[in-house]
């Protein structure tokens, strides 16, 4: 008897939970598919589109918030939109990445994407704090840099316990910038005198998404568009082992003897960066079928978009205003540092 009450409350609490969440969860969903239309508009009307949607989610979510404020029951489902469901959609991520793919590419270039990495992130946080940035923003900028730009930001703010109004304003930057990466970038390569393999790996490097580095090589090539695609999918898994080190670093220290001693695992380790290497590992043993990863990425895709859309509900556009000038001085220093220590390493490969 006693059972079947404790169900009855289990059932009615998250039934509670489902009528609360619901409003704030499907405002969320609205301004996703406002953003789908809008990305979809604009490869109807260019060819291919400059901003996507998660960017277009962003900008959408911060008008509204912009133009009218929330009530209190809508609320609760877009806070848990902005966390939530964008920890569902990191560990998605991972059945996209293989360990069998990135060992193709040897092990020296892979032991340089994760130094470029490594240092990428401590110069980013440092040219962040000297110009007066917080340390959550400048870590966001710096992640955003050094490994792939909107996710790696979206991936890094819960374990750091990042505002959303530094979200936003990380992502929006940086997200101008790369429009800016992809249409110059194969000017500076020509300019350099590049081959192929050297472009690609290079745009690999520095240029943030998958989808932006498939754009910046394509004009150079097919070899280029490989090489491009392979990089940056090694860049890509450096975002567990990242968020992994935050997590240990960020963690607020344990008050008292009894605190040290209950401190679990998954206090050290957020479960979704588990999960995330879990299904890396799942992927490379073959256990996640061929036939499933581009759905399980797609549905990785929307629920990410649906997270920026509740990021930007939530955001006060001063804030980002206020934040403008020094987030994009850190942005574009950081990036030039990326770039610079890529074309080092290309240099050093000899594969220019």
């Amino acid at each position: 008897m006693a059972t079947a009450v404790s169900a009855i409350k289990n059932v009615r609490k998250s039934s509670d939970f489902a009528a609360s969440v619901a409003p704030g969860v499907l405002l969320c969903v609205a301004v996703t598919a406002a953003a789908w239309l809008l990305e979809r508009g604009e490869a109807a009307l260019f060819g291919k589109a400059w901003l996507e949607a998660l960017v277009l989610a962003i900008v959408i979510g911060t008008i509204v918030r912009s133009l009218w404020t929330p009530a209190a029951r809508w609320r609760p489902g877009i806070a848990f939109s902005a966390k939530y469901l964008l920890e569902v959609a990191v560990v998605l991520l991972g059945a996209s990445v293989s360990a069998a793919t990135i060992l193709h590419a040897g092990p020296v270039l892979l032991g340089g994407i994760a130094l470029i990495v490594a240092v990428t992130i401590l110069f980013g946080f440092t040219v962040g704090r000297l110009l007066g940035l917080p340390t959550r923003m400048a870590l966001l900028v710096a992640c955003g840099n050094a490994i792939c730009g909107n996710s790696a930001i979206a991936a890094v703010a819960p374990v750091i316990d990042a505002d959303s109004d530094d979200v936003a304003a990380a992502i929006a930057f940086t997200a101008v910038l790369g429009v800016g990466v992809v249409l110059g970038l194969p000017l500076l390569g020509m300019a350099l005198g590049m081959n192929a393999i050297a472009y690609g790996a290079f745009a690999g490097l520095t240029v943030y998404a998958v989808p932006q580095v498939i754009a910046a090589t394509a004009p150079i090539g097919s070899a280029a568009v490989q090489m491009g695609t392979l990089v940056k999918l090694v860049r890509v898994l450096m975002l567990g082992p990242v968020c992994l080190v935050l997590a240990l670093v960020m963690r607020r220290p344990a008050t008292d003897e009894a605190a040290t001693v209950s401190l679990s695992f998954g206090r050290l380790v957020p479960w979704f960066i588990i999960g995330f290497l879990v299904l890396v590992a799942c992927r490379s043993f073959g256990f996640v079928p061929q036939a499933a990863i581009e759905p399980v990425g797609k549905v990785a895709t929307m629920l990410t978009v649906v997270s920026m859309a509740a990021l930007g509900l939530g955001v006060d556009i001063r804030s980002v205003a206020k934040a403008g000038g020094r987030v994009t001085a850190a942005v574009m220093l950081s990036l030039a540092g990326l770039g610079a220590i890529s074309l080092a390493l290309v240099t050093l490969l000899h594969l220019r």
